[in-house]
């Protein structure tokens, strides 16, 4: 695993995970930075293009994996980084300049403050909380399969979710101490599982309502296939989340 600058300026960080974002992933750090005044790393997954130098150039830190791990690695990743260096809150954000940092700071917020029902220790970016519907084209299956999981999810939870599978999420110091060991890699489960997780540990769990630009450069990870059979996994792993025991910061 390559590392590039590691510089520590404030105690936001914003994870950025990057397959092949050459096009777009220096406009991203750049606007996190200016918007967010956050430190920026990128998780290069095993790109074959720019990303990396790119990034490097718009002033973020970049970690690079050997070959593509997948999103959850690349947060793990993250997560490791940000509890090595004592970061208060992590955000993710997509490098392909669909999550807007403007509407990235309300989480953040979220995070450090909390809100009237207590302190806050993930703020999950929805899609659909704030009524203005989903921007992008959605196929039936596919929505219908996003449904099942936010209503799955949420009577784990004890609270709504609408937007199970969102990448914009902030994250607290003790979200950050326990996923630095412990954050799902496997396709769908580095959304959905990890909020699993965080109720399990009794972490407290909000949405909040924010818009999100379609993708404009890139090609999506997710094949329709691929996706299918990942759904099918993941309603297998919510099925028995109760019986399992909640993985602990001491080891997997």
């Amino acid at each position: 695993m390559d590392r590039y600058r590691d510089a520590v300026n404030s105690d936001l960080l914003a994870v950025v995970p990057a397959l092949n974002e050459e096009a777009s992933v220096g406009d991203v750090v750049a606007s996190i930075r200016a918007e967010l005044g956050a430190d920026v790393l990128v998780v290069d997954d095993g790109s074959t293009d720019d990303t990396a130098q790119r990034a490097l150039a718009a002033g973020a830190t970049v970690v690079r994996h050997p070959f593509n791990l997948g999103v959850g690695a690349a947060m793990r990743t993250g997560f490791c980084h940000a509890d090595r260096h004592g970061y208060k809150v992590l955000v993710q954000i997509d490098a392909d300049g669909q999550h807007p940092p403007g509407e990235v700071a309300p989480l953040v917020e979220m995070v450090r403050r909390g809100d009237a029902g207590g302190p806050v220790s993930v703020a999950v970016g929805s899609r659909f909380a704030g009524g203005s519907g989903d921007p992008y084209e959605v196929s039936a299956l596919r929505r219908a399969a996003m449904r099942m999981l936010s209503r799955s999810v949420s009577r784990r939870l004890g609270t709504t979710i609408t937007d199970t599978t969102s990448g914009m999420r902030a994250f607290g110091p003790d979200a950050i101490d326990r996923f630095a060991v412990s954050y799902p890699t496997a396709y769908l489960s580095d959304t959905v599982e990890a909020l699993l997780l965080a109720g399990a540990w009794g972490m407290r769990v909000v949405e909040v309502g924010v818009e999100m630009r379609p993708r404009e450069t890139g090609v999506p990870s997710n094949r329709s296939v691929r996706s299918a059979y990942h759904l099918l996994r993941l309603m297998f792993v919510i099925s028995v989340f109760g019986v399992r025991r909640p993985l602990q910061r001491t080891g997997l």
